[in-house]
């Protein structure tokens, strides 16, 4: 499976942020990506503006549109966007939105489960949590949807790939910081060997290196997508800019990696039985 992972950079404006969609939509199908991925927060960039005054369903204008490039391109498109929630908080969803083979499409969303409260920033302001994980299937393979501080959580990647994941995807505006790099870089590789399964990771573009002013403290991206084996080991990585990076994974690998070390059919004690994935 050929899976694209475009490392763009969002800005506050959601219709500009939707052409970005649609030019990286076209490069991929181009390339015959079956997949592309993009960041989360891609319907508009964090500290850009008010979230709740953008934030539509699904069925909305925005994700009409993406949908329609999609179907309009034959490839599945998983996007960040945000959806309305209660209490004037809104939901920080990845959307699912394509063809997933056999004829058959797919138009759903992902909302993110861990927010990120941390370095200063409290994205529980503004967002209300999702509750549940989701497992879509792409040409008989399942795809595991995650966002940005998911990654921190091992029990969701273990929870995925009991679900069926094969591959995982996990789409993000990582913050800035000192090690941050290093820190997305080594959790990817730790949840790829956690599930056995590839990760593709997936980030904004970095601010400082496109040239783009943004506001101190939100977590605009540092680049650096990256897809990581079942084995752990780095297959692919960006730099700091934006780019569409496109990446092969063979599922035959997965299995191989399960047969040699099954850690999924030998684990006891689950993340789950402690409580760390929401139900």
């Amino acid at each position: 499976m050929r899976i694209a992972a475009a490392q763009i950079l969002t800005g506050r404006d959601p219709q500009d942020n939707l052409r970005l969609v649609r030019e990286s939509v076209v490069e991929a199908a181009a390339q015959s990506a079956r997949i592309v991925v993009f960041p989360e927060a891609t319907m508009r960039a964090f500290g850009a503006g008010r979230l709740d005054e953008i934030a539509e369903p699904l069925d909305g204008p925005w994700a009409t549109a993406v949908a329609d490039a999609a179907r309009e391109h034959e490839v599945l498109v998983v996007v960040g966007m945000f959806t309305p929630g209660q209490g004037g908080r809104v939901r920080n969803t990845l959307l699912v939105t394509g063809p997933t083979g056999g004829g058959d499409e797919i138009h759903t969303g992902y909302d993110k489960i861990h927010l990120f409260d941390a370095f200063g920033f409290a994205e529980s302001d503004t967002v209300e949590p999702g509750d549940e994980t989701r497992v879509v299937t792409v040409d008989g393979v399942g795809v595991g949807l995650s966002v940005c501080y998911d990654i921190r959580f091992p029990g969701q990647y273990t929870a995925l790939a009991s679900a069926g994941a094969r591959v995982t995807l996990c789409s993000a505006s990582w913050g800035a910081g000192p090690g941050k790099i290093d820190q997305w870089r080594l959790l990817a590789q730790a949840r790829a060997l956690d599930s056995t399964t590839f990760l593709l990771a997936v980030g904004q573009a970095d601010p400082a290196v496109e040239g783009v002013e943004v506001k101190r403290g939100a977590p605009t991206g540092v680049g650096h997508s990256l897809l990581v084996g079942p084995d752990g080991t780095v297959r692919s990585e960006a730099g700091p800019g934006a780019g569409l990076m496109v990446v092969e994974v063979d599922d035959d690998e997965v299995t191989d990696i399960r047969k040699t070390i099954p850690v999924l059919a030998n684990g006891r004690v689950t993340e789950e039985s402690r409580g760390e994935v929401p139900r």
